[in-house]
């Protein structure tokens, strides 16, 4: 491998031209493909579950229900001002205007826009204390068609309503098709990310190629997928995620070898041949690093829910193409910039990598944690233990409105209970079960006599049959929020009714709906965790065993990960659902997806970090070049070298995920806050903390390998061994002895 990636970066370093031209043919082509790409949408549709095939059998029976689903409509919500009603004159006449406004938009279904106080078939849709109505628009588009500009004239249209005095908002599926917000927090990532590195290479220049590098990865992947909606359906938060992940390690990526490229010109002139050292060693072990990250995305096809896997593939692409940038176009920059690279330096900065006996703050604290390895241990479990209880109090659900949808979901909840942003939808089929001389309507209207008889339910509507009465849909509103244990369980209530039903009223019946569909999803999630886990860590530890050699190093990276996550979840657990420190202003369950990729992608960037951390001490423990054979001082040795760029990664990565806690969605903001919590906790506690101690601890146990594993394990060389018998011996004289 270590031979394999130094002859690749000897010749993207004298071929560079070549090769830059060759990345900015594949950046403007994947940028063309954009230009074909569709709306992103929500798609949650999951293969077999019960929801599933309630929404198939409601498509059969009533066709034109599964086109409605897909039509753009809102819910403008409305509250009167302050001391007032909304039945007063001056409050009616601003409603009628808001309205008015309303129909007058474009492919607005203007009939279907009317004032509740005014109509008495609408009188539901005003609250019983007649503070709060609401207003359906439907449009005779589907949302995906829905246009930005279409979005801003319906803006417009509710700030009418709120300048006469009403407070205005609006959730539907009007919103369900919009593009992701701009790029402010990837933005904000790069930016942190410059300055962290012009730290660490104490240049301008150095500091920039990275940057540059990480942004034709990103830039690729993320258009390549843009372009993918062409012909998947994809939710935005993929194209998030995918950003997310790719900003962070292609910049990680790229500094590694940055990192190594300087500290390879401490011993020789020939910037070709370090360039090619550092791509050969350094590179090693991004690739498989980048390998665990892709293990662990590409794993959650195994869920079998396409939303899920989809965010996984695409998240995995961005990954592969940070990788390919760091080890082919960086090598190329390195090449154009040539003696220029540590150009502008920063003088008051530290100019270069010290000798391994410098008294530098890396060599103390392993000094320091390898002379007191039990009580650095103990420190760490107890203190990312305690972080961790709150677990214990977790929560999932799916609140799909994000942004200012969510001030008119906490309306339309204040004025007509949590379950009205939650219906669930029960189709009754008469079809099979009916004997021929039993009128179907009989059965239809048993059914919703017994929906009505159970628990949590507000709401029940008369049965709907379809044009040829064999079926009818029956919308049951619960008394609980959508994401509520309540509504689950009324869920799996409705469903209990089943086999009752079908012997006394000869009906079938299925729930369906976004809040049973997303209630299955839940419930696929949870049951997946487990075989997705074990698949990953497994398939993650024969890497490792490849690279390392040993079978505890990859036990123990495992063990800290364990500390690293569960830490991590405790303190999403704390922040956004039970409202700790009142950082967040709406606090409620962890949205349902997020724990199975949050395992997948905090394991995948710890691993990442144990490999550039412990490869240097395996490194340190192969070559054994200061004379010290100790295990021990492998472990310091090896920590000395490498705490630096790892500390100035992880500050760059968390810096990047955090830029995301700023975003208006609510996906975003979780999911970054998790990812750079679990940063921090891996980084800076386990891998810095509790791995030198364990290490220290095992002592020369810690790279044990039976014999005859030994022999089936092929020899990866990431400490690029073979490379220098087989190249160095050929290459220009170097300064002194590697």
């Amino acid at each position: 491998m270590a031979t394999f990636l130094f002859r690749i970066g000897q010749f993207a370093y004298r071929r560079k031209l070549l090769v830059i031209a060759l990345w900015l043919l594949v950046l403007l082509a994947a940028l063309a493909g954009t230009t074909m790409a569709k709306p992103f949408q929500n798609d949650f549709s999951l293969p077999g579950s019960p929801s599933q095939r309630a929404s198939d059998l409601m498509a059969e029976k009533f066709p034109e229900q599964g086109d409605m689903d897909e039509i753009a409509q809102a819910k403008v919500v409305v509250e009167a001002p302050r001391g007032t009603t909304l039945d007063q004159p001056e409050n009616v006449a601003r409603i009628d205007a808001l309205a008015d406004g309303l129909r007058r938009l474009p492919h607005v279904q203007a009939q279907a826009v009317i004032n509740p106080l005014t109509t008495p078939a609408a009188a539901m849709q005003v609250s019983k204390d007649r503070t709060i109505a609401y207003l359906d628009v439907v449009y005779d588009q589907k949302f995906v068609d829905i246009t930005k500009d279409q979005v801003t004239e319906f803006e417009k249209a509710l700030q009418t309503g709120r300048d006469g005095g009403l407070a205005a908002e609006a959730t539907g599926t009007l919103f369900n098709a919009q593009q992701p917000a701009s790029g402010m927090s990837e933005a904000i990532g790069f930016g942190v990310a410059l300055v962290v590195m012009v730290i660490a290479f104490a240049s301008v220049v150095a500091a920039t190629l990275p940057i540059i590098t990480a942004l034709f990865g990103v830039g690729i992947s993320v258009a390549l997928i843009t372009g993918a909606t062409r012909f998947v359906d994809m939710d935005s938060s993929a194209l998030l995620l995918a950003s997310m992940i790719g900003i962070a390690v292609a910049i990680d990526y790229s500094l590694f070898i940055v990192s190594r490229y300087r500290n390879e010109l401490r011993v020789t002139d020939d910037r070709s041949l370090a360039t090619g050292r550092a791509v050969g060693t350094a590179g090693s072990s991004v690739v498989f690093a980048g390998l665990t990250v892709v293990i662990a995305l590409v794993g959650l096809t195994v869920v079998r829910i396409p939303m899920i896997s989809i965010m996984g593939l695409t998240a995995a692409v961005s990954v592969v193409f940070a990788v390919l940038a760091a080890v082919t176009l960086l090598p190329a920059f390195l090449g154009l910039f040539g003696r220029r690279t540590f150009a502008l330096p920063i003088r008051r900065l530290r100019q270069g990598d010290e000798p391994d006996t410098a008294p530098t703050n890396g060599l103390r604290w392993a000094k320091l944690v390898a002379a007191h390895p039990v009580p650095a241990i103990l420190a760490v479990i107890v203190g990312l233990g305690a972080i961790a209880w709150p677990v214990t109090e977790l929560e999932l659900g799916m609140d799909m409105a994000t942004g200012d949808q969510k001030k008119a979901v906490a309306l339309l909840d204040r004025g007509f209970g949590e379950g009205l942003t939650g219906p669930l939808m029960v189709i009754a089929d008469a079809s099979s079960n009916t004997p021929d001389t039993q009128d179907p309507r009989a059965g239809f209207t048993a059914t919703a006599d017994a929906l009505r008889g159970l628990d949590d339910v507000q709401m029940v509507t008369p049965p709907q049959p379809n044009a040829d009465g064999s079926a009818a849909l029956i919308t049951v509103i619960p008394a609980s929020g959508p994401s509520s244990p309540q509504t689950q369980a009324l869920v799996d209530s409705i469903r209990d009714l089943q086999p009752e039903l079908a012997e006394r009223a000869g009906v079938d019946v299925g729930v369906t709906g976004q809040t049973a569909i997303l209630s299955d999803l839940s419930e696929s999630l949870t049951k997946a965790l487990v075989p997705y886990l074990a698949l990953v860590v497994g398939l993650a530890f024969l890497v490792l065993m490849l690279v390392f050699r040993s079978v505890l190093v990859p036990l123990t990276a495992t063990l800290g990960f364990v500390l690293s996550i569960g830490a991590t979840f405790g303190a999403t657990v704390a922040i956004f659902q039970l409202g700790w420190f009142g950082l967040v202003s709406d606090p409620g369950p962890i949205i349902s997806f997020l724990p199975i990729f949050l395992i997948g992608i905090v394991f995948g960037l710890a691993m990442d970090y144990q490999v550039f951390l412990v490869t240097r001490m395996r490194e340190k423990y192969v070559k054994r070049d200061d004379g010290d054979l100790t295990a021990r001082a492998a472990v310091i040795t090896g920590f000395q070298r490498s705490a630096r760029v790892v500390t100035s990664a992880a500050v760059i990565m968390i810096s990047v995920f955090a830029a995301f806690i700023l975003s208006p969605d609510s996906v975003a903001k979780s999911m970054g806050f998790a990812l750079a919590a679990a940063v921090v906790f891996d980084a800076f506690v386990v891998r810095m903390v509790f791995i030198p101690a364990v290490m220290s601890l095992l002592g020369q146990r810690a790279w044990y390998l039976p014999d005859w594993l030994d022999r089936i394990l092929p020899n990866v060389d990431v400490e690029g061994e073979t490379m220098r018998d087989n190249v160095d011996s050929g290459s220009a004289p170097a300064k002194a002895a590697v």
